[in-house]
């Protein structure tokens, strides 16, 4: 039988976003009791809390919704690489050793734990130029552990801008602690929201069927 890795954090009131974005929040409309026969909430929080996918809206002002995205970046063969050098961007010398025959979605683990209690600047990121490294070799969709693929103080947000270049899917803030290196089956499909900049994602991971050491790219 396949097995599931679930590389999402929980999303509550305690999950860290960017300052300044909407924190998660909760309040009851209806609780079950004498004459309600049900529980119903309302819920507000940012579209970027816990793993998400970012859509190009979200970096460009001509990029699309992510309601109006191609799903297929979403689903499909990828590979996990530890990237656990500690240093701030992720180079492509970082990655280079672990990419032959990888399939054409990449998630990186930069740190030992993903942090998923409170908000720190302190994240590893993406060099611009390895974007563009790993769209040359076919990647359409990153994965990282981390709030974003930029640095938290970026104007200019350098690897977002090469991301919508290449026309390629980023997912962020996955959970990657205890999934070894290796080939898995992504599945982590944003909800169809039809303005918004971003989507919440319950990515998980499942062993490829066939073969778990499989490169297959389709």
């Amino acid at each position: 039988m396949s097995q599931l890795w679930d590389i999402s954090p929980p999303v509550c009131a305690q999950s860290p976003v960017f300052p300044g974005d909407t924190a998660y929040t909760q309040r009851w409309n209806a609780s079950i009791g004498p004459g309600c026969p049900v529980n119903v909430s309302e819920i507000t929080m940012s579209p970027h809390i816990g793993a998400h996918a970012d859509a190009p809206l979200h970096y460009h002002p001509e990029g699309l919704a992510v309601g109006k995205l191609d799903l297929v970046p979403f689903l499909g063969p990828c590979r996990v690489v530890h990237a656990l050098s500690g240093r701030p961007l992720i180079t492509i010398d970082d990655i280079l050793p672990w990419l032959e025959g990888a399939p054409p979605r990449l998630l990186l683990r930069t740190c030992e734990r993903a942090n998923t209690d409170g908000w720190s600047n302190e994240f590893a990121a993406f060099a611009p130029e390895t974007i563009n490294f790993l769209a040359f070799r076919g990647t359409v969709l990153i994965g990282i552990d981390t709030p974003s693929i930029d640095p938290a103080t970026s104007k200019t947000l350098d690897s977002h801008q090469a991301i919508w270049r290449h026309d390629m899917r980023v997912l962020e803030n996955l959970v990657l602690d205890h999934v070894p290196p290796g080939d898995y089956e992504l599945i982590a499909l944003p909800l169809a929201l039809t303005d918004a900049d971003a989507s919440p994602v319950r990515a998980i991971l499942r062993t490829l069927r066939a073969n778990p050491s499989s490169t297959k790219t389709t």
